[in-house]
């Protein structure tokens, strides 16, 4: 097989250390002491990722909002799911023989009346598979099954992100009733091309910030 470079790893954040089963902050998520129930929105109807996000806040120890509460609520937001499938390498015939399965989020947090505790930020993760060209069935099988335990992974890497951004604002003394003055570095976001009926998203992702979680 003929592997490709992958300029791109170095903007993704590959969460490999997370359990598929679940996820446990080691601490209580932190939070403004006043901090209402939480309300998960999506972009994406019937997101699963926004159901994961509800169940790891209540694990984390954090009050989650009924889904049609209308005010008092601070309100995490997925902005936009987007899904998207790389080959990296082909056999002698040319044909893709592996692919990564690429899967990007952007999501703010903001308290019950309206300022930005987190402000916008963007998270990518990404696994890798082998796609045989004659075992379509089997491929479609594992993609699935990737798709899934990355949606675990985003559910637990963004109340990762929340976690510490909260937690270094805290330790610069600032204000948590406001916007932050210095928000977190911008990040290159890769060209992912929607892949999958999930993705509802713009043609390219907003710049953000990202790091390791």
């Amino acid at each position: 097989m003929i592997r490709f470079p992958t300029a791109f790893a170095a903007s993704l954040v590959l969460v490999s250390s997370l359990t598929a089963c679940g996820f446990h902050l080691r601490n209580a998520l932190a939070l403004p002491p006043d901090t209402p129930a939480v309300k998960v929105q999506s972009a994406v109807q019937y997101s699963e990722l926004a159901k994961l996000l509800r169940r790891g806040l209540k694990a984390a120890g954090a009050t989650v909002a009924d889904e049609d509460a209308k005010t008092g609520f601070a309100q995490l937001q997925v902005l936009s799911e987007r899904w998207g499938d790389l080959p990296i390498a082909i056999d002698s015939q040319g044909r893709a023989q592996e692919y990564s399965l690429r899967y990007a989020a952007i999501f703010t947090l903001t308290t019950a009346n309206g300022s930005v505790l987190v402000p916008q930020q963007v998270i990518e993760l990404s696994r890798d598979y082998v796609s045989p060209p004659v075992d379509a069935t089997g491929t479609a099988t594992e993609r699935e099954i990737l798709a899934d335990e990355l949606r675990k992974d985003m559910s637990a890497s963004i109340l990762r992100r929340i976690d510490s951004v909260v937690r270094a604002r805290i330790q610069r003394g600032e204000s948590l009733e406001s916007t932050p003055t210095a928000p977190l570095p911008q990040a290159t976001t890769p060209p992912v091309q929607p892949s999958t009926p999930e993705s509802s998203v713009p043609a390219s992702l907003p710049p953000a910030s990202s790091s390791n979680n």
